[in-house]
């Protein structure tokens, strides 16, 4: 009912786009959405993101999961709708930059939900949850703490190897605190990252450090890649304003 209010609220004769994480149950609901939606006579088109290599199929999700790279479907797609560009070429635009986006996340603590009032999962204090979703959903691993250095290795790796990048590649780089991780951590997490991409020839050209795609106060972070070409990146660099950023 949510979902197809807003569309409501939201509709033109140029149509409505629907950006939706890949999560089983949010991609039933907005699929009933969008199908309420078109019988009452509204233009709508839905696009699934699904930027997180942690996972291929889950309890949660058939593929992968959508996580912080949202963002950057987000900004492109608005960047094309200011533009004016029609509904069938912004859904191409969000799907090319879905599918050169890609994250990985880890967390060193739970999430409270207030609801719940407790810790959504238990962790001990020297251990990491490796590749964590946004929910609070378990990644690929859990292991002992290690230091930063050896986290951006587990998170960059898994990036880098599954697009692939190669050298002379310009990305955009992005560190996403989860929630609960003071912003000079994230700095320390972006310089290691900035430097073991600089060494394999790949350039971020576009950097972002700050709480993009929160786990309530989760204590973590996340880093997302998208491969640029000459169309991304003018989308990217559009002018924009967000609560915690001006673009």
């Amino acid at each position: 009912d949510f979902v197809v209010e807003a569309a409501r609220r939201v509709k033109s004769d140029k149509g409505v786009l629907l950006l939706v994480n890949n999560y089983t149950g949010d991609k039933m609901a907005f699929e009933m959405a969008e199908e309420l939606a078109a019988a009452e006579g509204i233009k709508v088109r839905t696009l699934f993101i699904d930027d997180d290599v942690a996972v291929k199929d889950s309890l949660y999700t058939i593929g992968r999961r959508g996580v912080a790279g949202n963002f950057f479907v987000i900004k492109a797609v608005g960047a094309a709708a200011e533009a004016g560009k029609d509904l069938d070429e912004i859904v191409r635009i969000g799907e090319k930059v879905n599918a050169v986006t890609r994250t990985m996340g880890v967390a060193l603590t739970a999430c409270t939900p207030p609801a719940k009032g407790e810790p959504l999962f238990e962790i001990g204090d020297d251990e990491i949850e490796v590749g964590i979703g946004i929910h609070g959903e378990p990644g690929r691993a859990r292991q002992k703490w290690v230091p930063a250095n050896e986290i951006v290795d587990l998170l960059l790796e898994p990036i880098v190897s599954d697009i692939p990048y190669t050298s002379g590649d310009d990305v955009a780089l992005m560190v996403n605190g989860l929630g609960g991780t003071p912003i000079s951590e994230l700095y320390l997490l972006y310089g290691i990252a900035h430097e073991k991409l600089a060494a394999q020839g790949i350039t971020p050209t576009r950097s972002y450090v700050g709480e993009y795609c929160t786990s309530l106060d989760m204590a973590g972070a996340s880093i997302t890649l998208v491969k640029l070409d000459d169309e991304i990146r003018e989308l990217l660099e559009a002018p924009a304003e967000i609560p915690i950023r001006t673009f």
